[in-house]
């Protein structure tokens, strides 16, 4: 009996700690231990990187800052042709960005890079233990070789609160922005996902390709007026700004719809990640001898795997229109190219891009290090609960829209592909 009422004691307790949030002059979660996410040396491959530009054993070679650009993004596998581009003053650069000169973001699965002509790059890259870390990198040049700083403050101030899960984290911003790039607060502005409708995304974002939807993309606003989506078709940035100041000439909307997908999905790894670390950590300072799997900290790997099985899904995916969406064929064949594929050709980035943006409704970020990585206790729920769903011969009413011939797809593509 005592040891009954010390596990329900120890319980209660964790549940407390858990469910406080930090306040002014309180450490955040993330530097509480175990995690001491501030103190501790990443092993990222930019870390990795950055060693070898500082010994000299590696270089970059180009003589303008957009080649050295190019380089960097090569040598961490992110595709230029995933580029977007944003012009509203959302970012530690905003002095540099207006709609002349936006800031060109690009993303590979594990890692996010934004450049701005006359600037220095960002980098926010997922590492084996302390999930998303941030960067500025100074390009160099000839004589110069280039400069890695790591930052665990200024960008943690956008990055590391309620709309990043309250840790690390990346987000897409949709805002009302004026002539020279400046949000106009009075309108609002929003965090964007792929739950959110299109008529209120890209505010601040140039966007090529086609939909028949209104959005808020490729145009200012004004104090005084009123401000309201519409349809704009782009095909190319050509004649809207000095497109050879960046890679390609288009902000892809295919690309931003994989990148509001994507960010939302890495916060939820992240989060998963830190709040069972620091669950497990707490149940077991305070009951050594417990089965901390089975109790809080594995209702914390619970709750997060069921939001990670949901948001996995496009559970809440927005409608596309009645036409879909058209895009870049350079972008969509470099990303199909990086996703594995099944024995019968299928896989997770076959894009359908009519009702929806996948044929096979399951993320690709289940190939991502974010995923890879999770704890175990969280892992092995998410698969669990994954396998339940596509497996069973009827859906119950979360998944009513996923017919069995497409469970049955996603079932053979994770099991080929080595997830399942």
């Amino acid at each position: 009996m005592k040891k009954t009422h010390k596990t329900i004691a120890s319980v209660s307790l964790l549940g407390a700690l858990l469910s406080c949030q930090p306040s002014a002059g309180q450490v955040d979660l993330w530097d509480l231990p175990p995690l001491r996410y501030s103190d501790q040396t990443p092993t990222d491959a930019l870390s990795k990187l950055a060693r070898d530009w500082q010994s000299g054993t590696a270089k970059l070679t180009g003589h303008t800052p957009l080649a050295r650009m190019h380089e960097v993004l090569r040598a961490l596998k992110v595709p230029a042709t995933s580029q977007v581009l944003v012009y509203s003053k959302t970012s530690k650069q905003n002095g540099l960005i207006h709609p002349g000169n936006p800031r060109a973001l690009f993303f590979s699965r594990d890692c996010y890079a934004g450049y701005v002509p006359g600037g220095v790059m960002e980098i926010i890259i997922n590492d084996p233990k302390l999930g998303q870390v941030f960067y500025l990198i100074e390009l160099g040049n000839e004589s110069r070789p280039p400069k890695v700083e790591r930052d665990t403050s200024d960008c943690l101030s956008c990055h590391g609160t309620g709309r990043t899960e309250n840790v690390p984290g990346v987000l897409i911003r949709s805002v009302f922005p004026d002539e020279d790039g400046h949000p106009l607060l009075s309108f609002g502005s929003g965090v964007v996902t792929h739950e959110t409708p299109i008529p209120e995304r890209w505010g601040g974002y140039y966007v090529t390709g086609k939909i028949a939807l209104p959005h808020l993309g490729n145009r200012t606003y004004a104090d005084g007026r009123k401000a309201k989506a519409a349809t704009s078709d782009l095909v190319s940035l050509d004649g809207h700004l000095d497109a050879k100041k960046y890679p390609v000439n288009t902000s892809d909307i295919v690309a931003l719809m994989l990148l509001e997908h994507q960010c939302q999905a890495h916060n939820l790894l992240t989060a998963a990640s830190m709040n069972y670390q620091r669950a497990h950590f707490l149940s077991k300072s305070i009951d050594p001898d417990g089965d901390h799997d089975q109790g809080a900290a594995g209702r914390v790997a619970e709750q997060a795997a069921q939001r990670i099985v949901e948001w996995f899904l496009f559970k809440t995916e927005a409608e596309m229109g009645d036409d879909g969406v058209e895009g870049s064929e350079a972008f969509q064949k470099e990303f199909s190219e990086s996703i594995p594929r099944a024995k019968n050709g299928d896989s997770l980035a076959d894009f359908q891009l009519n009702t929806r943006l996948f044929k096979n409704r399951c993320s690709y970020m289940i190939y991502s290090d974010a995923f890879r990585n999770l704890p175990t206790a969280v892992k092995s729920r998410v698969l669990t609960r994954l396998k339940t769903i596509l497996d069973a011969p009827t859906c119950d009413n979360e998944f009513t829209s996923m017919k069995l011939s497409e469970r049955r797809r996603i079932a053979t593509i994770l099991r080929d592909t080595g997830v399942l």
